[in-house]
């Protein structure tokens, strides 16, 4: 990216904290995508150290953050004897815990005490203040090195500053990883942005002894493989499983004339903790919601796949709407892990937040099509180098330390699953350790052959009003029984194409 782009998006910036100082129109914080109800970060519940892919923003702590920044603001020319000086800014996504600084900390003195040539800095941010002091660093020419790690949604509002990598890693090894899941990692016409690190890709989350009560055969655990019947996995299967395993009081489940849809005690399905984006590229495939000209669209496809949520949770009832989602019934914001949800489309970090369904599994997420079509919506956390930085080759070397040599230290203190499959296998067993059921983690590996592309949380232009409005439509489909949804969908897209061109 040109100096001139950097400087004006800069600018940008710097104009939008200038207006939120004067009390102008208030852009918020990174909006909360797949935010668990009862989690400190999105994706990161505080059940277990999991990097939520970024969807960055959290609630206010109630107390002062421990962590917030370093204590003195790095000089990149001050570094030690010759060594040059890389920042590494962290917060963003997880890495700022108290418990996790100390743990980092060591990591960085141990690569500083074996490099010669490189004093690597790190600046740690609470996550609640993270995206404002990294616009600050950003809007005053001052941006650190590296960031990370971080999912998608947390670097929208620094979209286009990042170093393409394609020319510092022309001879590098990629043997190590899925080859099809390296492609979500580059952008067009911005390159390589980032090189795998923790991966969290979906699948559906199974309770087995909701299966084992109704008398059915558990989903497919392999890609391709029909369910046990001989009917292709499809979403179709998915939603005739759903509806028997959907019960009201009187035992009745949602395909009995008798099904009483106001005293429901048992749901078959649940897309968890995401957005309309989320929700889509889940069961429909990856698409989105602005065409290559930059105009608000929505495909065939995604408002088809838009009237099956509202369906199944309006008029069939195998899902849970709003109010019963937020309900005692369904643990107040966790469904799944309430007991009384039979299967959840979710990422593989929802293992952090199971505490009170022991007997779970997972199953393949279904195709969507007849051809057989498959989409496992991906989170994807990683470090990124800003394009601004003096020292690109020096910040190469620290990203390749991070995500190579010290990858499997990082993970296990930020919980993720490894992107390189050389580490997978010692993690599963520390996983099987946790989760002595017999869970199927194949599942998850698998997935990682098919992400979503384009990603659920890449980025729209004017991006916090868009997702706003985005959010706002969510609540009202999964809120209001007798809308007539595809005039709010067209809508929806009216709106959306006036916000993109603001």
């Amino acid at each position: 990216m040109s100096k001139v782009k950097y400087l004006v998006v800069a600018l940008l910036l710097l104009l939008g904290l200038m207006l939120v100082a004067c009390g102008g129109d208030t852009e918020k914080a990174d909006p909360v995508v797949e935010e668990p109800a009862a989690a400190e970060e999105v994706e990161e519940p505080a059940a277990e150290e999991v990097e939520e892919p970024a969807e960055e923003a959290v609630e206010e702590p109630a107390e002062e953050p421990a962590a917030v920044e370093a204590t003195e603001e790095p000089v990149a020319d001050e570094a030690m004897g010759d060594k040059v000086q890389v920042r590494w800014f962290v917060g963003l996504g997880t890495g700022a815990d108290p418990e996790q600084v100390e743990q980092e900390q060591a990591l960085v003195d141990e690569f500083n005490a074996t490099h010669d040539d490189i004093e690597l800095v790190v600046e740690f941010v609470d996550n609640s203040q993270a995206p404002d002091q990294l616009k600050t660093q950003v809007a005053a020419g001052d941006p650190p090195d590296i960031v990370g790690p971080v999912g998608q949604s947390g670097v929208n509002d620094f979209d286009g500053l990042f170093l393409d990598l394609e020319p510092y890693l022309a001879d590098y090894d990629w043997s190590d990883f899925d080859a099809d899941s390296i492609d979500a990692y580059r952008m067009d016409e911005q390159g390589l942005l980032g090189i795998p690190f923790a991966v969290y890709p979906s699948m559906i989350f199974v309770n087995r002894d909701l299966f084992d009560e109704a008398g059915l055969d558990y989903p497919p655990q392999v890609y391709g493989e029909p369910y046990a019947d001989g009917d292709a996995w499809t979403v179709e299967k998915y939603e005739e499983l759903a509806m028997l395993l959907t019960v009201d009081a009187n035992g009745n489940d949602a395909t009995s004339p008798d099904f009483d849809p106001e005293n429901i005690v048992q749901f078959g399905a649940h897309t968890q903790w995401t957005d309309p984006r989320g929700q889509l590229a889940a069961l429909f495939g990856a698409d989105n919601f602005i065409d290559a000209d930059g105009n608000a669209v929505i495909s065939d496809r995604w408002r088809d796949g838009l009237n099956w949520y509202y369906e199944g949770m309006h008029e069939k009832h195998f899902m849970p709407n709003s109010t019963y989602q937020g309900s005692d019934l369904l643990a107040a914001g966790n469904p799944f892990d309430s007991g009384n949800v039979a299967m959840a489309h979710v990422h593989l970090w929802y293992k952090c937040c199971l505490g009170n369904v022991p007997n779970w599994d997972m199953a393949v997420v279904p195709s969507y099509n007849d051809a057989g079509d498959v989409t496992v919506k991906l989170h994807a956390d990683t470090f990124r180098i800003f394009d601004a930085t003096e020292h690109p080759e020096e910040a190469v070397v620290v990203l390749n330390w991070l995500t190579g040599e010290a990858a499997g230290d990082f993970l296990q203190i930020y919980g993720g699953f490894p992107a390189r499959n050389s580490l997978q296998e010692d993690f599963i067993s520390s996983l099987d350790e946790q989760f002595p059921q017999g869970v199927n983690w194949q599942v998850a590996i698998d997935g990682l052959a098919y992400p979503d592309i384009p990603n659920h949380e890449s980025n729209l232009p004017n991006y916090a009003k868009a997702y706003d409005r985005i959010g706002a439509f969510q609540t009202l489909y999964e809120t209001e029984p007798a809308l007539d949804l595809n005039a709010e969908i067209d809508t929806l897209i009216s709106d959306l194409d006036v916000i993109f061109h603001e």
